[in-house]
């Protein structure tokens, strides 16, 4: 029997809400019911269920390049209500864009053994695509359903969706 994983990327309050600090549009708003009908999908069939969240300092670094988002404690950072994890599954907060840059993802995942990993979340081009590139540097196979991602960049947006396709191995439908 098969065991298998949904990361669910980035869907915080900042993103995904119109009066969040770096709002990814309307495209972001409109992934969620495809999302909690994964969500739904895969909590039905046990899945391991992995939230990562944008959880930065006040002074991250990373607020050279975009606007200040998702400090670690605030509103901004926090998962949207409409996709609140369970009991027991995992919120693992992330500093970079990769959901494995110096967090336990890796472990969790190495513990579960899953055969597949589903990803959804935001953005595409950045969060979602560099965790899907440490998930095929990790040997996972990897889905990235079309419906459940979304990007403020429509060229960015299929750009990674190719390359996740094409350099990572994932199967983008």
């Amino acid at each position: 029997m098969s065991q298998t994983a949904l990361i669910i990327v980035d869907m915080l309050n900042d993103f995904i809400d119109e009066d969040g600090a770096l709002f990814c549009g309307p495209g972001a708003r409109d992934i969620i019911p495809f999302i909690r009908a994964r969500l739904a999908a895969h909590r039905q069939a046990g899945s391991l269920i992995v939230y990562l969240q944008d959880a930065h300092a006040p002074d991250d670094l990373e607020f050279t390049k975009f606007p200040r988002h998702c400090v670690a404690g605030t509103w901004g950072s926090r998962i949207i209500d409409e996709l609140a994890p369970a009991a027991g599954e995992r919120v693992i907060p992330k500093t970079r864009y990769s959901g494995f840059y110096a967090t336990d993802l890796d472990a969790v995942l190495a513990a579960y053994g899953p055969d597949e990993v589903e990803v959804v979340g935001v953005c595409t081009s950045i969060c979602v695509m560099d965790t899907v590139g440490g998930l095929a540097n990790r040997d996972y196979p990897t889905r990235v359903p079309r419906e459940g991602v979304a990007d403020f960049d429509a060229q960015a947006h299929q750009f990674s969706l190719q390359r996740m396709e094409r350099l990572y191995g994932a199967i983008v439908q």
